[in-house]
């Protein structure tokens, strides 16, 4: 599938991504770059004013899922999560942040990758990082 067709479908076409905000920042095959602009009701404690680790999977996942998906050549590929690990490193702040995937391995019908999550404002600090596994399912024409 052609990059802007991707673009459309994970950042206008899910429900759950356009409700949130995600924006692809860049992408390559097996590269992915999202990023979510901050809103108030994406804070998970108010007492220190820290993001949901909720909004943090789920950017992480769509990232994984994306990379994935840049990486399959069959424009009827369709990904979906089989299993997701999110380590929480540090909080996240009340600031937009960007998950970064990339792709470990991918064979015919399972797709690895490795995410890693952190504001814009400090690249350097990872704020949580995670390992995503994915089903791909070619649907016939």
């Amino acid at each position: 599938m052609e990059e802007q067709a991707l673009r459309e479908f994970m950042e206008q076409s899910v429900p759950f991504n356009r409700h949130l905000g995600m924006k692809i920042a860049s992408m390559e095959p097996g590269k992915v770059r999202l990023q979510l602009a901050f809103r108030e009701e994406f804070i998970g404690d108010p007492m220190r004013r820290a993001l949901h680790g909720g909004v943090l999977s789920a950017l992480a996942d769509a990232a994984g899922g994306m990379a994935v998906w840049c990486a399959t050549s069959d424009a009827n590929a369709r990904v979906s999560t089989i299993d997701m690990r999110i380590d929480y490193l540090r909080p996240g702040k009340p600031e937009a942040v960007c998950a970064e995937a990339r792709v470990l391995r991918q064979g015919n019908r399972v797709g690895v990758t490795e995410m890693r999550l952190f504001h814009p404002s400090a690249e350097a600090e990872t704020i949580a990082s995670g390992k995503g596994v994915y089903n791909i399912v070619v649907k016939p024409q």
